[in-house]
């Protein structure tokens, strides 16, 4: 490695666009390895699941991502891991491409490049979000193609205002990935009215018929939520708990956002953001990604005190944003021949790399080879298939069982995915997500049902069930899979008499 010089790469590979071009086609390489070397997520199960009836939205987000579960299922014909997230690692290999066309916009060809390279070197945007299928793949796609039009209709010369439209069609599909879409919009309004220059595109309709544009793209969630009681928008902003205060959690969930952006990266982008916002002469170009990208970063860092959980990842997308001035910021060092800013692109470049073969070299060799010390450290990805068949064996049909159910919505998707529609599914908790709508228990009072419960957790979430049904009954365990690790089961119940509003 010693003898490659940066210098040497770029004699090779002439132009940046023939350098993303190859980072496109290795990236999707060890994606590829990566998505076939795992079972599916809790997330994913629970997209799956709850994705088999087309509708126009879910529970608890757009409908976007679901929707590219459901056609790579029918297309592909199968639901195994690999299948289900084709298509949201091909959309990430074009989230590169926006990147690099956004970083050469605003910034030049090289800038572009390392604008992508970036993106590619920070796990929770260019290797989870990127390979599995989750709502962020698609949201990031529409979010770097929507800043592209905005770039083009406001730095392009001649103007176009057409392109306006297609922001507001990008942004809308944003929008219908997950709610983050709404930053697109907000920085955009925030940019016009700081921007002297750019401020006089407000006394014009195309912003306005871009936001139409958008919201006619996103009815389908409005239509939907109408039709439930808004019970996607109630669950959303619900998940704040104005009564419960954590006052470390601001610099808890940016230590999170550090590691999972990758450290050296962020900081990188920290350090650049200080200096230009410290910078007395405005550069628009940086103005608009800041105005989009510091959004997220703020309100999600901010409100973490009330969150009910530390999801540093819905600040990614902000960072998102800010990739193109960390791109330009390291070409212009490079080009200055800055020997500390190369060796950390190397170095990020290369641990990343390292760290997605690691871990799916780890995932297929502890199913066979107990490498780690511990517990199984891909449980919660290791496969659930002989559930059907372990619960087939058991002639349930003649025992009148009519559903299957988890306690948990997570335990429910896993089971539900499982089970493949052997039969109905759905979850005897008050936190029911999706199922509550799709398959609410209340639709089937007084039957009688297989309630599953992991057997990790079985002293804890047994005592629930008794008063849920008239009669409870235990059944032998079923086996999920065994491994060097040891032997996965889940306890089996058989209850009679479902009582209605038994969450």
């Amino acid at each position: 490695m010693t003898g490659i010089s940066w210098p040497s790469i770029r004699h090779v590979l002439k132009t940046p666009m023939q350098r993303v071009f190859l980072l496109i086609a290795v990236s999707v390489c060890l994606r590829l390895a990566f998505a076939a070397s795992t079972g599916l997520g809790i997330d994913e199960a629970y997209l799956v699941a709850t994705g088999r009836q087309l509708a126009l939205s879910t529970y608890d987000h757009p409908p976007l991502a679901w929707w590219m579960g459901w056609l790579a299922s029918h297309l592909l014909g199968s639901e195994v891991p690999f299948a289900i997230r084709l298509p949201f690692l091909l959309l990430f290999a074009g989230t590169t491409w926006q990147m690099f066309r956004l970083g050469e916009r605003l910034f030049g060809a090289e800038a572009g490049f390392w604008s992508a390279l970036a993106l590619n070197c920070a796990p929770v945007l260019g290797v989870t979000s990127a390979t599995w299928a989750v709502p962020d793949a698609p949201l990031m796609f529409c979010l770097l193609a929507g800043a592209n039009a905005l770039a083009r209709v406001l730095f392009q010369t001649p103007a176009e205002p057409r392109i306006w439209l297609v922001a507001g069609f990008w942004g809308g599909l944003a929008i219908l990935s997950k709610y983050h879409g709404v930053f697109l919009f907000a920085g955009a309004f925030v940019f016009l009215l700081m921007s002297p220059l750019y401020r006089r595109w407000l006394l014009t309709p195309w912003p306005y018929l871009a936001t139409g544009l958008a919201a006619l793209v996103f009815a389908p969630v409005v239509v939907w939520n109408i039709q439930n009681h808004w019970a996607s928008f109630t669950f959303q902003s619900g998940r704040a708990n104005v009564g419960h205060v954590r006052l470390w959690m601001p610099f808890l969930s940016l230590g999170a956002q550090a590691l999972f952006i990758w450290p050296p990266i962020w900081l990188a982008l920290v350090t650049t953001a200080f200096r230009d916002l410290r910078s007395r002469v405005p550069d628009e170009r940086r103005r608009l990604l800041y105005c989009i990208g510091l959004g997220p970063i703020m309100v999600f860092t901010l409100v973490s005190p009330w969150a009910e959980g530390m999801f540093f990842h819905w600040a990614a997308p902000g960072y998102l944003m800010l990739m193109p001035m960390l791109g330009a910021e390291i070409a212009r060092r490079l080009e200055s021949g800055d020997l500390l800013w190369r060796r950390m692109a190397a170095l990020s470049a290369i641990g990343v790399a390292l760290l997605v073969l690691l871990f799916s070299a780890l995932a297929l060799g502890t199913q066979s080879t107990r490498i780690l010390p511990g517990p199984d450290p891909f449980l919660d990805m290791r496969d659930w298939s002989a559930l059907r068949g372990g619960l087939e064996s058991r002639g349930l049909q003649a025992r009148g069982v009519t559903f299957v159910a988890g306690l948990r919505w997570h335990q429910s998707g896993r089971i539900d995915y499982a089970l493949n529609q052997a039969w109905p599914v759905t979850c005897l908790c008050r936190d029911a997500r999706g199922f509550g709508v799709l398959a609410p228990p209340s639709a089937f009072a007084g039957q009688t049902g297989i309630v599953l419960i992991p057997l990790k957790r079985l002293a804890r979430d047994a005592a629930e069930l008794a008063p849920k049904f008239e009669t409870l009954e235990r059944l032998p365990d079923v086996d999920l899979f065994h491994n060097i690790y040891g032997d996965a089961k889940m306890a089996v119940f058989l209850g009679t008499g479902l009582r209605n509003g038994a969450p």
